[in-house]
């Protein structure tokens, strides 16, 4: 149910089109939540059958226009509940730390080389956030609004944060195991 939120928050940011929402789904909220086009627009007649938004007034009447959607009072109350409702965590599921499991196994052929394409996947994602952090927070900057922004960004920082350490160091483990059943 949080792909309808994720776009209630983003329409209540900025009403928008819906290509324009898939554009800043792309740079901001894609990053932690992932969703297509096509999920997007679908979810958009939902809520828009829902009554959580609208369609806004075309300017004029002509085919092929944009429509501008915008946040109901129905949307905000709905968006409010399930900002304030208890959610457990979700259970880790990470297909990477599966096939390692998998290789203690069966062996380590492959492996070392995709390990260090994704610390350097995990390398850029973390000099992404960084410079965003720079561009967009500066330390003076203090809005509640902002403050929660940069703590869902600083979440982002901490978790890549994280893969990169632990990847550079399963490249190292993985390098010192005996060659039997690697490339």
């Amino acid at each position: 149910m949080s792909l309808p939120h994720a776009i209630l928050t983003a329409l209540l940011e900025k009403p928008s089109s819906g290509l324009e929402l898939t554009r800043r789904f792309d740079k901001s909220i894609g990053y932690f939540w992932s969703a297509t086009h096509q999920q997007i627009y679908r979810e958009l007649g939902k809520l828009e059958t829902e009554g959580f938004i609208r369609t806004l007034p075309a300017e004029q009447s002509a085919r092929g226009q944009k429509k501008n959607y915008e946040v109901l009072p129905a949307g905000r109350a709905e968006l409010a509940r399930w900002t304030a409702a208890a959610q457990d965590p979700k259970p880790q599921r990470d297909v990477l730390l599966l096939r390692l499991r998998a290789a203690a196994v069966v062996g380590t052929a492959g492996l070392e080389d995709d390990l260090r394409r994704h610390l350097e996947l995990h390398r850029r994602q973390l000099a992404k956030y960084q410079e965003i952090e720079r561009r967009d927070f500066p330390p003076d900057r203090g809005a509640p609004q902002d403050r929660l922004r940069h703590l869902v960004l600083r979440a982002g920082i901490d978790l890549e944060t994280f893969w990169t350490q632990w990847l550079a160091r399963a490249v190292a483990e993985v390098a010192e195991l005996p060659t039997e059943g690697r490339d």
